[in-house]
Order: structure tokens, then sequence, then C-alpha cells
């Protein structure tokens, strides 16, 4: 009687440890999964502070900037958000050498740059906070050696 509860131990002590590697696994891929490989060295990117979860509508992580980059609910942008609070063209932000700039479309809720809401083109610096709808932004801006 206990060889028998002793093999049924040892198959579920097995099964477990199997779980607890294939979850460890699945987590790993889904985390590489949000990283872009378009094969270019992505240095200037907006990253996500919201909890991806609490939003009522499908949006990644983070999204890479290259000349130029638009935002809204058109699906003429580079990032489509379904956000009922933004506009269909809601802002745009522009390479011009080594510079970032926003620009705010004439939404119909604004765009807010750390607070502040965005009345002209203004410059991003690495680490300024963009507000629209719901969601926030941190515009990261990093040389090629730290990436």
């Amino acid at each position: 009687m206990y060889d028998l509860i002793s093999i049924a131990f040892k198959y579920i002590f097995v099964i477990i440890i199997y779980l607890f590697i294939f979850t460890i696994i699945r987590m790993i891929y889904l985390d590489l999964k949000t990283v872009d490989y378009r094969g270019e060295i992505t240095q200037s990117y907006l990253k996500l502070l919201n909890r991806i979860d609490s939003l009522p509508f499908s949006i990644k992580d983070s999204y890479s900037i290259g000349d130029e980059l638009t935002l809204g609910r058109s699906s003429s942008n580079n990032i489509v958000i379904k956000d009922p609070y933004i506009s269909k063209n809601h802002f745009k932000i522009i390479k011009d050498e080594e510079n970032f700039f926003i620009e705010d479309l004439k939404s119909s809720n604004g765009t807010f740059l750390n607070g502040e809401k965005l009345e002209d083109v203004a410059i991003l610096k690495s680490n300024d906070v963009i507000r629209t709808g719901e969601i926030e932004f941190i515009f990261l801006n990093k040389p090629v050696e730290e990436i």
C-alpha cells in the first residue's frame, strides 16, 4: 500500500515540476514576444506606462519610432488605438536630425506632455511622459551602446 502511495507521489511531484518549467518557459516566450524584431537597431521608442490588462482595448507594450510616427484611431496611423477618448489622428512624432518633436493634430481631448497640454510643436527629451486619452507613454531615446 505504501509503495503505491509513494509511486503516486513521485509522479505527482514530477508533473508539478514539469508544469512549473512549462510556466517559466511560457512567461519567457511572452516577454520576448513583445520585443521588436524588425532587424533594425531601435534607439527611440514609446513605452506604455499603463498596465495592459487594465485597458479595455488592445495595445502593445512599446512602439519603435522611426522618422515619423502617428497615433490615433484611424487605420492610417502607425499606432492604431481604439480608445474612445483618442481622435482619429491624435498626435505625431517627427525626427529631425537628432531631435524628436511631438505635435498634437488638433485632437478633441488634447495631448499632454509631462502634465501640460500641448499647444504647439514641442521637443521630446528622454523620459518625457505623453498622455492621450486613457493611456500614458514614456518617450525613451537611448544611445546605441546602451541597447
